[in-house]
């Protein structure tokens, strides 16, 4: 296992991500560091990086350097954007950085970080056709990917800081957005390429500006669930944040709950892009990204490939890092995971649910005994604990809901009512019933590899009257399985109205 530091150093951010490097092409945040550190201030009047801002970045990457070495870090990838690469005095900013840090700044071109992002989003992600909007300080990014094909981007000079100093002189913060508005509208019309933009391509936002939106809305609507990642926002939603947020002061606006005080002046800059371009675009509804170029840097350093062609299945992969991290038995994982699908198929005449009900269960049975690392007893309590909070990618909000429920529940534990009840919006009334058929046919898969030998090779489901017989193709004595998976009969009636005979 190697141990990295990756330094993104931002025109309003800078930030450290140490990531533990996996042999089998995972990885894995193990401690993270920010400051805002606004390298990009006022840069606008000369293109010079300040003396104060850059006084200030040195003692954040001091700090950031310390950090790497107690934790023993084994390489740094530093890389800077926009404020560095546009900088007349970038030269002598580096050899600083270099003298003072011992920190080498790869300076990314336009390209290079637009292609970063779009890794970190399509890998992540399950939006086959999308169009990124990253808002950085200094810039923002459009990048425009179908069929998981990155076809067009461009690199506006403009960011939230940039914005926020160019039009400080406004009377007042509305007139300020007003104007933005107009001043990036008039940007995109530049842009001929956006009128070829598939109109089924997701608007998929990323940045801070995004997850702090998604923070402020989350605590408006008393959401579940604390993960900006593949979160759904409908644009009347954001026009009333919006509004509410450019009619305000710097003072208030940090008083508002979720928004990050140290973001509160740049906030109706970034907002005022997101305006410009769901306006323009005609956008009903976005997607937040939780991931962006640090992620696409990771991704390439655990998986090389990708720089070449994106992850096929970004699900699968990411439960394997969930799977290897949490210690499960890897091949009891992937069998258990082979037979609930084979019963889900076979059944499908008794339940009748859409795919995506089999994607749920995929994702149960593959973190089922993920809560053990927790504590063996009630581990299925555990398990639904982490699929919640795993940052599972390639998967909505709702069905990793599901999933921990799945979970939470194939044991013979009955879903706890006042749980279900904080999940209402995210669910509908034929989920609950989902959730106990699937976690059946999770413990009867689970009971089927019970002493983790793969003994029980397929299944055979005949559906006879009143009855499903069960046959199971064996590669050994598999009694122990057959009367532990023999015991949910209880369970598999009340689920299904079918007595439960395995063979």
């Amino acid at each position: 296992m190697e141990k990295i530091g990756i330094i993104d150093l931002g025109s309003n951010t800078a930030r450290l991500v140490i990531v533990d490097m996996f042999a089998d092409g995972h990885f894995m945040v193990v401690d993270e560091l920010k400051e805002s550190v606004r390298l990009g201030q006022d840069m606008d009047r000369d293109g010079f990086l300040k003396p104060q801002r850059i006084a200030e970045t040195v003692k954040t990457l001091k700090m950031f350097k310390k950090l790497c070495d107690a934790s023993g870090v084994d390489r740094i990838i530093a890389v800077g954007t926009a404020a560095v690469r546009r900088a007349k005095n970038q030269r002598s900013f580096l050899d600083e950085i270099q003298v003072s840090c011992n920190i080498t700044i790869r300076v990314l071109s336009e390209e290079e970080e637009a292609v970063l992002v779009y890794r970190g989003v399509i890998n992540t992600m399950d939006i086959p056709k999308g169009i990124i909007l990253e808002i950085g300080g200094g810039s923002t990014k459009i990048i425009y990917y179908n069929r998981r094909n990155l076809l067009n981007f461009a690199s506006l000079p403009f960011g939230a800081v940039t914005l926020t100093d160019l039009f400080s002189s406004d009377a007042t913060p509305e007139e300020a957005t007003a104007h933005i508005e107009e001043f990036f509208t008039e940007q995109l019309k530049k842009l001929p390429w956006l009128s070829e933009v598939d109109p089924e391509a997701q608007m998929i936002g990323v940045g801070g500006s995004f997850r702090n939106l998604f923070k402020i809305n989350r605590l408006m609507n008393k959401y579940p669930l604390d993960t900006p990642h593949n979160y759904r926002m409908a644009t009347d939603d954001f026009d009333k944040i919006y509004g509410t947020l450019k009619a305000l002061d710097v003072d208030k606006r940090k008083k508002i709950k979720g928004l990050s005080p140290k973001r509160a002046d740049i906030m109706p800059a970034a907002l005022a892009i997101v305006k410009s371009f769901v306006s323009y675009m005609k956008i009903e509804n976005f997607a937040i990204g939780g991931y962006g170029l640090r992620e696409g840097i990771m991704v390439n350093q655990a998986l090389p490939i990708t720089t070449e062609k994106p992850i096929s299945d970004v699900l699968s992969y990411s439960l394997e890092k969930v799977v290897r991290y949490a210690g499960c038995d890897v091949k009891h994982v992937e069998h258990v995971m082979q037979l609930s699908i084979q019963l889900f198929k076979q059944l499908r005449v008794l339940h009748k649910f859409s795919r995506q009900y089999l994607k749920v269960l995929k994702i149960a049975a593959s973190l089922h005994d993920c809560g053990q690392r927790m504590r063996y007893y009630n581990h299925a309590k555990h398990s639904w604990y982490t699929i919640l909070n795993a940052q599972i990618s390639g998967a909505t909000h709702r069905e990793i809901v599901l999933a921990a429920f799945v979970a939470g529940c194939h044991n013979r534990e009955d879903i706890p009512a006042g749980e279900w009840v904080k999940y209402k919006d995210l669910l509908m009334e034929e989920d609950l019933d989902a959730v106990k058929k699937l976690g059946v046919l999770l413990r009867i898969a689970e009971s089927l590899d019970r002493t983790h030998c793969g003994m029980v090779t397929g299944i055979n489901c005949d559906v006879l009257g009143d009855s499903v017989i069960m046959k199971t193709e064996v590669a050994g004595d598999a009694s122990l399985e057959i009367r532990d998976a023999s015991s949910a009969n209880p369970e598999f009636k009340r689920a299904f109205r079918k007595n439960l005979e395995i063979l």
